[in-house]
C-alpha cells in the first residue's frame, strides 16, 4: 500500500509517517518509481509508535525500544527484560515532570487567590 492508504488506516498524517521514516521508526520498501510501499506490518508498527508516543516517549527512545516490543492482542509488552529498566527510567522522568507541573499549578493557584489591597490596584491603574 502507498503512504495515503497507510495514513487512512492508521489516522496518522502522511507528514508524520515521513517523519517516522526519517527517525528510523519505519522502513518502507521503495518502488522503482520512488514511491514508498507499506505492508500490514507497517500498520502495526505505526500503531505501536502512536502508543509509545502517547505514553510520553520521544522518538529517539522509541527507536531504541520498538524492536523489543511485542503486540499481545492490542497491548504492547516489553519482550526484552533489559527494556524494563529503560521504561522505568522514562516513567520516573514523566513522574518528575508531573510533580513540577503540579507545583507550578499550586503556585499559580496561590497567586490567583492572593488578596490585592484596593490601594495597590489603584496605584497600578488596573
Amino acid at each position: 500500500m502507498r503512504i495515503g492508504a497507510l495514513s487512512r488506516l492508521t489516522g496518522v498524517s502522511e507528514r508524520a509517517l515521513r517523519y517516522y521514516e526519517e527517525q528510523g521508526l519505519l522502513s518502507p520498501l521503495r518502488r522503482p518509481s520512488g514511491y514508498r510501499e507499506y505492508t500490514d506490518d507497517h500498520v502495526h508498527t505505526v500503531r505501536s509508535i502512536r502508543t509509545l508516543l502517547a505514553a510520553g516517549l520521544g522518538t529517539a527512545t522509541i527507536a531504541d525500544v520498538l524492536p523489543c516490543m511485542v503486540d499481545e492482542g492490542g497491548q504492547l509488552a516489553a519482550a526484552c527484560p533489559d527494556l524494563l529498566v529503560d521504561l522505568a527510567r522514562e516513567r520516573n522522568r514523566i513522574t518528575a515532570a508531573m510533580e513540577e507541573l503540579r507545583d507550578a499549578r499550586e503556585m499559580l493557584d496561590a497567586i490567583i487567590a492572593a488578596p490585592v489591597p484596593p490601594e495597590a490596584a489603584q496605584a497600578l491603574d488596573c
